[in-house]
């Protein structure tokens, strides 16, 4: 028989308690944003990866070769010229031009800077079309219908962009149109594909303009400054202007034959 000590140490004696740990839900919350904000952020780049590589892709066909020299014959809506090449005219001259926006002929001898320059106001077509024979693609387009997102579009095939240039053009008769030396190509929508065809095809291709290896830096004050471009003369060239296809004037002052190495796609 148990002794009454033991019975009062049994009744005393107490079952140990266990403390149960709390499950750490801020931590895991925590974790999980961070691996589904690492899994938004690769799929994104791989997203962008997939789509730069599918519009090369597409492009490649429009890429300028020996033996592909003028890609843009086989862009429906392409329009060419002839001009010949080195006929300048000074600031204060006109030149009647026959095609708007020109795409071709006599220009300025100060050429606008074309370093991925978005103007924000319509420029002199002399000097436009100067950039153009350095290799240059120029997007202009009727600032009354290309607004908004269609704008921003077309922006970011410029903004930046080397050999490339962008302005208003008000008057247009299409909402959008295109030039490089002796080539031209209207469309009504931002989103067309044959946008980014023209410029693959055409920008710095040194087939297809005369002075390859041109600088498209700007001249600055007293010559051509972006920052405050000769604006857009809509009147007539008047009795006096020089012709399109130039009259012998003598070759640029202050060529810079300088710029990066052609035929890339810039």
């Amino acid at each position: 028989m148990a002794s009454g000590k033991n019975s009062k140490a049994g009744r005393n004696k107490r079952a140990p308690v266990v403390s149960a740990k709390a499950t750490p839900w801020g931590t895991i919350a925590a974790v999980v944003a961070v691996v589904v904000f690492a899994a938004a952020v690769f799929g994104y780049v791989f997203y962008q990866n997939h789509q730069q590589q599918q519009k090369a892709g597409a492009l490649a066909p429009y890429t300028p070769s020996a033996n592909n020299q003028d890609p843009a014959k086989t862009i429906p809506g392409v329009v060419e010229a002839t001009f010949p090449a080195g006929q300048h005219v000074t600031p204060t001259q006109r030149v009647a031009y026959t095609h708007f926006p020109p795409f071709g002929g006599a220009h300025d001898y100060n050429w606008a800077a074309c370093t991925g320059v978005v103007y924000p106001t319509a420029v002199r077509n002399e000097n436009m079309v100067h950039a153009l024979e350095h290799g240059a693609v120029w997007i202009a387009y009727d600032p009354e219908r290309v607004t908004g997102e269609a704008l921003t579009s077309l922006r970011a095939r410029a903004d930046g962009k080397p050999y490339t240039l962008m302005s208003p053009y008000p008057g247009l008769d299409q909402p959008i149109s295109l030039q490089s030396w002796g080539h031209q190509l209207k469309v009504v929508d931002a989103a067309d594909p044959r946008i980014d065809q023209f410029i693959q095809a055409l920008r710095r291709n040194q087939y297809a303009y005369p002075e390859v290896g041109a600088s498209c830096d700007a001249l600055g004050p007293g010559q051509f400054d972006p920052s405050n471009p000769p604006p857009f003369d809509p009147s007539p060239p008047g009795p006096g202007a020089v012709p399109e296809l130039g009259a012998g004037a003598p070759a640029a002052k202050g060529e810079q034959l300088t710029g990066p190495t052609p035929g890339g796609s810039g």
